[in-house]
């Protein structure tokens, strides 16, 4: 079966120019002519065209293509094998680029405006998003989630190591507390629990008792947040609400 040089340039995604100049360096000569002279492709050239334009997406020079096709030892099944192992590699490649530019997708749009290795390097095994999905699902559209993610965009590495510093001073001195017994309405669990809100206030938007208040709550509701409490010390999640409380009924 014949096919013109417009069919072709159709079925490959191609220009009938760019057929013209592969005819024209001898890359890709039609295997016929029509009684007008046009150019007549059979199926042997489709498939010469298909491992033309692999190695040409894999970016091989035009020379090159033409050498490796018309070497008279070439096996076509070595040509597909070969295409096959360096698109393999490409994708690998392109995925590995595609995970990096979503790394810094993300973290740009959380707001946290650091490399993986940097991190790392901050926050050790302890993913600073790892609460982040569950943060926007709650508060995306409030003017509080938005302040937060337009101060968290301009923080530097020191800014983040700076904050992590005051979080594990803070949780420290909290789960010591509960260990100790200390009641959450006494005055140093409500004096954390005051420390707490304005480390929220400083670094992230304004939190009055009220929407501390309703942090408090979700500490305990959600078991993502209650975990993450309770994971510095059983029971502390509705230690801290009830402190939180306190707190709040001591200073409004």
């Amino acid at each position: 079966m014949e096919h013109s040089v417009g069919e072709v340039a159709g079925y490959a995604g191609v220009t009938v120019r760019t057929l013209h100049h592969y005819d024209s360096i001898g890359l890709l000569s039609p295997g016929g002519r029509s009684h007008a002279g046009h150019r007549r492709y059979d199926d042997a050239d489709l498939d010469r065209l298909q491992q033309i334009l692999f190695y040409r997406e894999l970016g091989f020079p035009l020379e090159e293509i033409a050498a490796l096709l018309d070497d008279p030892d070439a096996d076509p099944q070595e040509h597909l094998r070969r295409q096959h192992a360096l698109l393999s590699h490409r994708i690998a490649e392109l995925q590995r680029m595609a995970a990096a530019v979503e790394t810094a997708m993300e973290a740009r749009r959380m707001g946290i405006n650091l490399t993986p290795e940097e991190k790392f390097e901050v926050f050790g095994d302890k993913d600073p998003d790892q609460y982040a999905e569950e943060a926007e699902r709650r508060w995306g559209s409030t003017d509080a989630y938005a302040e937060s993610q337009r101060r968290a965009a301009r923080y530097t590495k020191e800014d983040w190591r700076r904050m992590k510093a005051e979080v594990d001073s803070w949780s420290e001195r909290y789960a010591a507390l509960v260990e100790a017994g200390e009641p959450a309405d006494g005055e140093r669990a409500t004096d954390l629990a005051e420390e707490h809100r304005l480390h929220i206030s400083t670094w992230f938007y304004a939190c009055d008792h009220e929407f501390h208040r309703c942090l408090g709550g979700m500490y305990v509701a959600d078991p993502q947040f209650k975990a993450f409490y309770d994971a510095m010390r059983p029971g502390l999640a509705e230690h801290l609400r009830d402190a939180i409380e306190a707190n709040a009924r001591r200073r409004t």
